[in-house]
């Protein structure tokens, strides 16, 4: 390896690669065998011992849950492992979003008793959007009621993935003791004393050689599809090589058409080391996957940039962490060119140019200081002041703007407000920091109490970042009730006028506009149109038409939430040569807005979330009458291992305090999850009492 200090490695020995999963499906325990066999960890970290290394905010260890993507790298067969594990809340979602941005390939990890749940289907669709490469693990084989075929049937129906078994296990529940490698027809056996570190490939047993031998006809089947020279000898009915197959597999991966199914127990640390074999096998390197695009902010065309670290740098940062000791750290991710500590370079967003402080390589939470990475690789940088996540740092001479991220709408509100004067200080600062940190995570002020709110993906959110307020930053904060976060749309179209007249001494004021709203579609926001002809109203004034209307989108009309999905069309007006003011423009903008808004059928709109609760069966019916009796409309009932499962559309608003009242129906054996689905209109009987509020 090169110098030390200095990261320079070859492109196609590399692999950024992310654990991504449901709740409870393994990730963290997986990431910390993958430690523990590349010789990062000399003891293993466990989740329910609060000792695990990817876990490293106490909050995560208390709660045994995974909150931040820990970032960290190691090595296998000579390639280099840039390994991120991310959570599986759907809280968190963006924490997801953020590493599969930044990522070329991805495990995704599967219950062998659950199979495919919810939060699964979101990380794939997620996966799915930014083209990630991605190996099915099935993990937990150990466990009572685990299942391998009817899980990959799982994937292809749920999923739509096109899952080929490449390994095939060796008994189910206490009798898994090994795999069988469908590549090179060997069982694997794993010797219990060594922590799964030393196992012996023996042959297929006898009992076993026949389903092996069916698993690995439809496995060269499969792969043949991406191998002309493959499908020659399937046909033909010869024998093909082991390096054949596996050419085979990875082309199949890495342009997305198959996803390699492998299986093991993480916990039991059976089939890590053979996981760890099919990342550097089949996974993509950073030379793999197409030049990263993107756009010259000059002149608005289309440019990429091959992976490589003689090209001009550009890179990515993915996400902004706060460290006691060292500041602020910026995780970045290299496409091409070299990074080099104390260099300068360029931000797209600000138009500045800054200096960087130090490069980190890092180990979860410990760090080992750079000099210079070059392209592919995934460094921490110090010391950089003005950044957001999602900001493209590039060569000052090739500009180039990287995709940003897609970020959601908070869906959920706090009031918090400062318990003393000293917190009140702090608080500010601690909340700006957090923000930064986190893209999903809002803060606004409530125009009419004044109060601070905070806003984030649901409950669990919003009570960490509390928590981090209180134990990181030392602020100490009351916190009120969550509220929903609603918004107001219309179904009609109406028309208005607007006037704002004052005649005083002197020079008086004098605005006056008809406008147009009529209703969009929903997830179109707000739109405005000019139609002003023959300068009725002078163009200069219409800005501040518009600036009126969005002033009076923002504080809301029917009960002071934002408005969406409104098209505005300003059409008509007449103005005073004297008196006319932007200022008077906007307030017969405002004026025109809100009336015009009143006539056109005003509705309220609630987050609607899609929730999925896991009970016995002889709970059933009480969870199924709890939901509807919180307005959720039940879609479908369904077997999920040895529970029911329930899913359905409910408001958010229904939904605070569910996690006790679902656990307290069925003696805390029911689970659920839930997600933003869609927003959708209130009851009218329960939008007025919103209103009056």
């Amino acid at each position: 390896m090169a110098d030390e200090k200095s990261i320079h490695y070859p492109l196609e020995k590399i692999r950024n690669i992310g654990i991504a999963a449901h709740i409870d499906a393994g990730k963290t325990t997986t990431s910390e065998r993958v430690l523990f066999y590349t010789g990062r960890t000399y003891k293993i970290g466990e989740v329910h011992e609060g000792t695990a290394v990817m876990d490293w905010m106490e909050q995560e260890q208390e709660r045994g849950i995974t909150i931040t993507s820990a970032a960290t790298t190691c090595f296998w067969k000579d390639c280099r492992i840039n390994l991120i594990d991310t959570p599986g809340h759907v809280d968190f979602t963006m924490e997801v979003e953020r590493s599969l941005r930044v990522l070329d390939g991805c495990v995704a990890v599967f219950g062998a008793v659950e199979g495919v749940e919810p939060q699964s289907e979101t990380v794939w669709r997620q996966a799915d959007r930014y083209h990630v490469p991605r190996i099915a693990y099935i993990n937990k084989m150990d466990r009572t009621g685990a299942e391998f075929e009817k899980n990959v049937q799982q994937m292809r129906d749920q999923l739509g993935a096109n899952a080929v078994p490449i390994q095939y296990p060796m008994g189910r529940e206490d009798n898994f003791k090994g795999l069988v490698d469908l590549v090179t027809m060997k069982a694997i056996i794993f010797n219990d004393d060594s922590l799964g570190a030393k196992f012996q490939v023996t042959d297929v047993p006898a009992d076993m050689l026949e389903v092996c031998k069916k698993a690995r006809d439809y496995m060269i089947e499969k792969i043949s599809e991406y191998d002309d020279a493959l499908m020659h000898k399937f046909i033909e009915g010869q024998e093909p090589g082991e390096a054949e197959i596996k050419a085979a597999i990875r082309k199949g991966t890495v342009s997305l058409k198959m996803t390699p199914v492998v299986v093991g127990s993480s916990l039991k640390n059976r089939g890590v080391q053979q996981l760890l074999d099919a990342i550097v096998d089949y996974l993509p390197s950073p030379k793999d996957i197409p030049p990263v695009k993107g756009t010259d902010p000059n002149t608005g065309n289309e440019v990429s940039r091959e992976a490589d670290d003689k090209a001009p740098l550009s890179c990515y940062a993915f996400k902004i962490a706060s460290d006691k000791f060292v500041g602020s750290l910026t995780y970045i991710r290299i496409y091409s060119g070299t990074l080099s500590s104390s260099s300068y370079i360029h931000n797209i967003r600000t138009g500045k140019t800054e200096r960087l402080g130090r490069l980190l390589l890092m180990h979860s939470n410990k760090r080992e200081e750079i000099n210079e990475a070059g392209a592919g690789n995934i460094v921490a940088a110090v010391g950089l002041k003005d950044v957001k996540t999602g900001d493209t740092f590039c060569d000052e001479n090739h500009p180039i703007q990287l995709e940003s991220m897609f970020i959601p709408d908070p869906v959920i509100w706090m009031a918090v407000e400062p318990k003393t004067k000293a917190d009140r200080d702090r608080l500010s600062d601690a909340i700006g920091k957090l923000v930064a940190e986190d893209p999903t995570f809002r803060v606004k002020t409530d125009q009419e109490t004044v109060q601070t709110l905070i806003g984030g993906m649901g409950e669990l959110h919003l009570d960490i970042k509390i928590d981090v307020l209180k134990r990181e930053y030392n602020v100490q904060v009351n916190v009120g009730k969550p509220q929903v976060a609603y918004k107001e749309t219309i179904l009609g179209m109406a028309e208005a006028e607007g006037k704002f007249i004052k005649q005083t001494g002197g020079r008086g004021q004098y605005g006056h506009c008809y406008l147009k709203v009529e209703a969009l579609e929903r997830g179109k926001g707000i739109e405005f149109e000019n139609k002003v002809v023959g300068g009725a109203i002078p163009r200069e004034y219409i800005p501040a038409v518009e600036d009126g209307v969005m002033d009076a989108c923002t504080n809301g009309v029917l009960a002071g939430y934002p408005v969406t999905d409104v098209k505005v069309t300003v059409f008509d007006g007449s103005y005073h040569e004297v008196d006319s003011s932007e200022i008077a423009f906007k307030m017969a903008g405002i004026f025109a807005f809100k009336d015009a808004f009143k006539k056109a059928k005003p509705v309220l709109l609630e987050p609607i979330m899609l929730v999925e609760a896991l009970c016995p069966e002889e709970y059933m019916g009480d969870v199924i009458g709890d939901l509807n009796s919180r307005r959720c409309v039940i879609q479908e009932l369904g077997n999920r291992g040895h529970l029911k499962s329930i899913r359905g559309l409910v408001p958010l608003a229904e939904m605070f305090g569910y996690a006790t009242a679902v656990r307290s129906l069925s003696q805390g054996r029911a689970t659920f999850t839930m997600e933003p689905n869609s927003y959708q209109e209130v009851p009218r009987m329960i939008a007025e009492k919103i209103i009056t509020g």
